[in-house]
């Protein structure tokens, strides 16, 4: 997981200074919008080439060997680079120097600071001499073969076949990686799983062959039309083998997600009269042989063929049954429909690409997006782990947690269906209330369990930041977090999640003997170890700006007897008092890290892997047309569908022998 959160950490950090991706020596205006606002200004020197000796490690010596040299603190001693080419060797190092000079955590503020001149100079070294991107000629990247998780593979079942229980319920729990459990680097196969799949597809098409294992009329009704689905492209007339093949061929193509080969074909024609003279019955032959495709890798992976996929250099756009796959795997975590497959087939769905993106947007299938995206985004999910403490918050049960839960999707799918603004997930003076949540709110007028679209105008709370999941979900069981509040926000909002904290670092006193005053003051007498400090720092001043919201999200004014101090300054400087305040500033100031971050959650979840340096390019461009388009939710989709990594892809070097091994296979 540090690999990941790594790599994460390395596109955010590069991102920041595109400007520099196409040559070296464009303006880097956005690096030094990054620079502390209250560092000395001083010329901007006219330098044609940053040689290291020269200029870098005069920097460090100056503002950065005083603590990471012969102290080295962090670890950290930055005197043994005493040429370029030994700084080159260590990317990390200087990924980390560029990190804390960007989020203004180094130097400290209690020490002399560089120019902007100077932070823009090794800015732009870091990016030149680690991160260099060519965004006229860009890296798609590949993604990892990778199969399909719990909810894709319910519901590609659910469509391909007709049925619709749950087959993936009783699967062992998928792995995430950055955030998402669509991830093909983490998404592996254990033997546990294997014997899964091999029941699963056993009970799914006995509900469809085998009448009398389903309970009750209607079951009964949507099972027969899924064995006629199935039986459909036969011949009724036709010689047994000949309705085998149109029965399977026309199967085998849809698990598949694009055609099926003649050696594909041969081996399941092999089965099926291998079968035939064992079994009594045609359906029970077919059904065997449909069993065989729902264990099938071709069924259970999802790859893209790659013509040269031993060749890193060759970049290839996907075929247009891989870019349907890619499309609906990312609106709806369920394979193509009939009207995708259709354009795929005649190669024109690259020029249909927008009217396919709205259609898939409109249908009830993206609700997919609401529950894998946003569930994982806003870490919705956790929220049925919470357990807020019964004598604490008496009102606290299973019908507010679901009712906390139901409030935010319906939120975030009004802005989806509706085509609002990004923005609207922070500063929206709407939400979906019922009778148990207003009440937590405050907020009159509402009856019954039913959701309803409720004005939030003349309120203290408004978009997804004042919502009871998020603040539940941020908060100790006992007691609101600060900590985890500002770090939600910096990780999901902000996209620049602070390191992990140090080991043995000493939890808050509660209790008897623990220190008085409101959370905020035991806080800051608690937060005396300096490396702590200096990440608390970011995290704490946002959290406390939701101080007056309790541990399940209701108002107060006072904690105990103390009255809450909710005003906060960040580490960038700009100050704030309260939410609203705060909010004000993310849809001012803040806005375009917001679009970022939210572009590069969604690029991570349409892609399934993380992002690179080199996807820094992409990120910039649909940032772009996002903010040219009034930050339309439709604007970001469009971008990520129109981009290079998620419509080409290239090749990978392997080592020769591993090459051998697995031959060419092109399915990768």
């Amino acid at each position: 997981m540090l690999v990941l959160w790594a790599s994460h950490m390395t596109l955010r950090r590069t991102v920041l200074v595109c400007a520099l991706a196409s040559a070296f020596g464009t303006d880097p205006s956005v690096s030094i919008a990054h620079a502390r606002a209250d560092a000395p200004v001083s010329p901007k020197p006219k330098i044609a080439k940053i040689d290291f000796s020269r200029d870098i490690r005069p920097v460090l010596d100056q503002f950065c060997v005083n603590c990471h040299g012969e102290k080295k603190k962090g670890g950290l001693d930055l005197r043994v680079y005493t040429d370029e080419s030994l700084a080159l060797r260590d990317r990390a190092v200087f990924e980390k120097v560029l990190s804390k000079l960007e989020s203004h955590e180094m130097p400290p503020q209690n020490k002399p600071q560089p120019t902007i001149a100077q932070c823009e100079m090794l800015t732009n070294w870091v990016v030149a001499s680690f991160f260099a991107c060519d965004c006229k000629h860009p890296d798609p990247g590949r993604v990892t073969i990778r199969r399909l998780n719990r909810a894709e593979y319910n519901n590609t079942i659910r469509d391909l076949v007709g049925v619709n229980f749950q087959p993936a319920a009783d699967f062992p729990a998928d792995d995430s990686g950055y955030g998402f459990d669509n991830i093909g680097d983490v998404l592996s196969v254990s033997p546990v799983l294997m014997e899964k799949y091999l029941a699963a597809a056993e009970k799914i098409m006995n509900s469809v062959f085998d009448h009398a294992e389903t309970d009750g009329l209607m079951a009964k009704e949507k099972n027969a039309a899924a064995y006629q689905r199935l039986m459909a492209p036969a011949e009724s007339r036709a010689p047994r083998p000949r309705r085998a093949k149109q029965i399977i061929t026309s199967f085998a193509t849809r698990a598949y997600r694009r055609p099926v080969t003649a050696e594909e074909q041969q081996r399941l024609f092999d089965l099926f009269n291998t079968l035939d003279g064992q079994t009594e019955f045609f359906d029970q032959t077919i059904k065997l042989v449909l069993e065989a495709v729902l264990i099938s890798p071709q069924f259970l992976f999802r790859g893209d063929i790659q013509p040269e996929p031993d060749n890193a250099k060759a970049i290839h756009a996907v075929d247009d049954y891989a870019l349907a796959s890619r499309l609906s795997y990312f609106l709806w975590s369920s394979m193509p429909d009939e009207e995708l497959f259709a354009l795929a087939a005649r190669r024109s769905l690259r020029r249909n690409l927008e009217g396919q993106v709205k259609r898939m947007l409109k249908s009830e299938k993206s609700h997919a997006v609401v529950e894998n995206f946003a569930g994982q985004w806003l870490q919705l999910r956790n929220l049925k782990l919470v357990a807020p403490d019964k004598k604490q918050f008496p009102a606290f049960d299973e019908k507010l947690r679901t009712a906390m839960e139901k409030e935010t999707e319906l939120f975030f799918e009004s802005i989806w269906k509706e085509n609002r603004s990004i923005l609207d997930f922070i500063g929206a003076d709407f939400t979906y209330l019922n009778e148990k949540l207003a009440d937590l709110y405050g907020i009159s007028g509402v009856e019954g369990d039913q959701f309803r679209r409720v004005s939030l105008k003349g309120t203290r709370r408004g978009g997804l930041l004042t919502q009871a999941s998020i603040m539940t979900i941020t908060s100790n069981p006992t007691r609101t977090s600060p900590v985890k509040r500002g770090k939600w926000v910096l990780e999901n909002i902000l996209g620049a999640p602070p390191p992990p904290p140090p080991p043995n670092v000493p939890e808050l006193k509660e209790g008897k003997g623990a220190l008085t005053g409101t959370l905020r003051v035991r806080m800051e007498k608690h937060r005396s170890d300096p490396n702590c400090a200096s990440c608390h720092a970011r995290m704490d001043p946002i959290g406390f700006g939701f101080e007056n919201f309790d541990a399940t999200g209701a108002w107060r004014e006072k904690e105990n007897e103390f009255v809450i101090d909710s005003s906060g300054k960040l580490i960038s400087g700009e100050s704030f008092n309260g939410a609203e305040e705060f909010k004000a500033l993310l849809l001012t100031q803040k806005k375009e890290e917001f679009a970022r971050c939210l572009t590069e959650k969604m690029l991570t979840y349409a892609l399934g892997r993380g992002l690179e340096y080199y996807d820094k390019c992409a990120v910039q461009q649909i940032t772009n047309a996002l903010t040219k388009e009034d930050y339309k939710i439709s604007a970001l989709v469009l971008g990520i569908v129109k981009s290079t990594p998620f419509q080409m892809r290239r090749g990978e070097t392997r080592p020769p022998e591993i090459a051998r091994q697995t031959g060419t296979d092109s399915e990768r």
